[in-house]
């Protein structure tokens, strides 16, 4: 059974995203945009909580995105991203390939989705220790765009081309 009712020949993510709600769906994609063109992090800190809750919602076209390539705000970021950098993150065995705030922001998006009450002292210290106040709050408005609007395109099976649209120009 459809989740929701999608037009012939229209695809379901624009659909829902440019046609339904379109109060909320603006907004919400305003802060998908604002995530992607204004977050401080730089671009391996950014992307290791990103592929880690890409990994997480499971959206198959989430963990084939990369920033650097589809974001042209984000492009000109000096700080490469290998391909490899992907395989090791969350990779235990692999884990001397990122710094100590790549590990981290993985790690914070690993509890933020799935043990967020989890976020024990030692966590915390080890957060304040490689970030500020304002980094924490970017990196958990990140996760948490990532989480809310990855699951809700779970949600409605439109995940198939996982991009929210921008706010429109009017």
């Amino acid at each position: 059974m459809p989740r929701v009712t999608v037009p012939a020949g229209s695809d379901p993510l624009v659909h829902v995203w440019t046609e339904l709600a379109p109060p909320l769906t603006a907004a919400a994609g305003a802060y998908s945009s604002a995530v992607y063109e204004r977050s401080s992090l730089t671009l391996r800190e950014f992307e290791a909580a990103r592929i880690t809750v890409a990994r997480l919602n499971e959206c198959a076209l989430c963990l084939d995105w990369r920033t650097a390539r589809d974001v042209p705000a984000r492009a000109a970021d000096p700080h490469a991203v290998p391909e490899s950098f992907y395989a090791a993150v969350g990779d235990p065995a692999r884990g001397a390939e990122l710094d100590e705030r790549e590990r981290l922001c993985a790690e914070f998006a690993e509890r933020y989705v799935g043990d967020h009450l989890g976020m024990d002292d030692d966590l915390w210290a080890r957060l304040h220790a490689a970030f500020s106040d304002d980094e924490l709050v970017d990196l958990a408005l990140c996760v948490g765009s990532w989480l809310a609007l990855g699951r809700f395109n779970r949600v409605f099976d439109i995940d198939g081309a996982c991009r929210v649209p921008g706010p429109s120009p009017d």
